[in-house]
Order: C-alpha cells, then sequence, then structure tokens
C-alpha cells in the first residue's frame, strides 16, 4: 500500500512538472541552462513538429533501434509493439533509430500511445501517416516523411538505455521541452531548478514588454530587469 501511494506521488510530481514545463517555450529554456553551463542541449534543428501549434514537454523514455533485413515481419513487428508496450505512461519517447529511410512512427502505433497517456513521441527518423497523426492531435517530432514502414526491416532493441542524438546525450529520466522553435533535452537531476528559474525568466519578461508598451525605452527596461 505504502508503495503504491509512493508511485501515485512520484506520478502526480511528474505530471506538475510536465505541465509546468510545456507551458514554457525552447528559448526561454535553453537561455536558463546556459546560464547553468549546459549550452549543448539542443537536438538538431531538423527533427520538426507534425504541428508547430502544439508544445510538447514531460519525462523522457528512451528507445533505440537499429535496420535489419534478415529479421521476418513477425520479429519486427514483436520488437515494435514491446515499444509501445514499454512505455510508461506520462512519459515523452524519444527514439534513435539509427537510420534515416524508414518511418518509424504510424498511425495506429500514435493511437495506441495516446491511448496509453503517453505525451508524445520524438524520432531522430522518420514519420508517416501524418496526416491521420495530426487529425488526433498526438504530439510528433520528426525529420523526414516516407510511407516506407519498419516491417521486416528494422527492430527496437533498446528500451530505457542512454542514447545519443546529434552529440547530446539523452537518458531516461532526462525532461524534454519541444515546439515551433526546437527540442531542450533538459538533465533529470537539474530539471526542477531549469523549471524553476524558466518559470522565473518568464516573469520577468512579462515586466520587460509591459514597459516597453508602457514607452520606457528598451535599453532602460533592459538595464532595470536585466533580461531582454
Amino acid at each position: 500500500m505504502k508503495e503504491s501511494i509512493k508511485m501515485q506521488k512520484e506520478i502526480t510530481d511528474k505530471t506538475e512538472l510536465s505541465n509546468r514545463l510545456e507551458k514554457c517555450y525552447s528559448g526561454a529554456v535553453y537561455d536558463v541552462l546556459r546560464a547553468m553551463g549546459y549550452d549543448q542541449q539542443t537536438l538538431p534543428n531538423e527533427i520538426r513538429p507534425l504541428d508547430v501549434n502544439k508544445k510538447l514537454a514531460g519525462p523522457v523514455y528512451t528507445v533505440s533501434g537499429n535496420y535489419d533485413d534478415t529479421l521476418d515481419a513477425h520479429e519486427t513487428l514483436l520488437h515494435w509493439t514491446g515499444l509501445l508496450s514499454k512505455a510508461p505512461e506520462g512519459s515523452v519517447v524519444i527514439c534513435q533509430p539509427n537510420d534515416n529511410t524508414l518511418s518509424h512512427m504510424g498511425e495506429l502505433s500514435s493511437e495506441t500511445l495516446q491511448l496509453r497517456g503517453i505525451r508524445g513521441y520524438i524520432v531522430d527518423g522518420g514519420c508517416r501517416d501524418s496526416g491521420f497523426i495530426s487529425k488526433i492531435g498526438f504530439k510528433v517530432f520528426c525529420k523526414y516523411f516516407t510511407p516506407v514502414d519498419v516491417v521486416g526491416r528494422w527492430v527496437a532493441d533498446g528500451f530505457g538505455k542512454p542514447i545519443n542524438i546529434g552529440g547530446v546525450a539523452i537518458h531516461t529520466g532526462d525532461y524534454v521541452m519541444a515546439d515551433r522553435d526546437g527540442v531542450v533535452i533538459i538533465p533529470g537531476k537539474i530539471a526542477e531548478e531549469v523549471i524553476e528559474k524558466t518559470e522565473e525568466v518568464l516573469r520577468t519578461e512579462s515586466l520587460v514588454r509591459k514597459a516597453i508598451l508602457e514607452g520606457v525605452d528598451p535599453q532602460e527596461a533592459y538595464l532595470k530587469y536585466g533580461k531582454f
């Protein structure tokens, strides 16, 4: 009973942090990380959202895989459905497919993840069925589109293990903030501190904006609040 209560509290705390982070934006998160000495936390700018009007944030669950056309359709689909089954509720799945030829997310998979409470999916690879995915509102960030799927060609074989995308090390338990400007990875050990500091940045920016709209000289506003 105590273990169950503890787990539920952890889920609640992660959800609260995720929702707070999702109200921020990637530029402000990056600025905070840079000031803290973490200036190499952005994923390659080729990774773009299906819907530029949606933001995605939450605790990371990592997945990796590789191209392997020696396996039959059953084996690849068994591993793929394992990916869908293992992703924890409330997480953002980030996948390093080690492949630039296939689609690593599609219609049924997106609907399955959404129904299981996954916040979104980010892949250093491809996506298909993008119209359907956009219609159901599942948040996907990817590099390209292709109708070619993973069946008989790609296998997911790493779950919850460290991955690397564009020189950025990503671990399960890190946090991610993604929007139309880019994808920023926040090391798990400093996630709460980064979120608090980003929220403070947003409050200060609001004061600067208000001052300028009221006629204060922009340089004067910057000198007063130390932010622009």
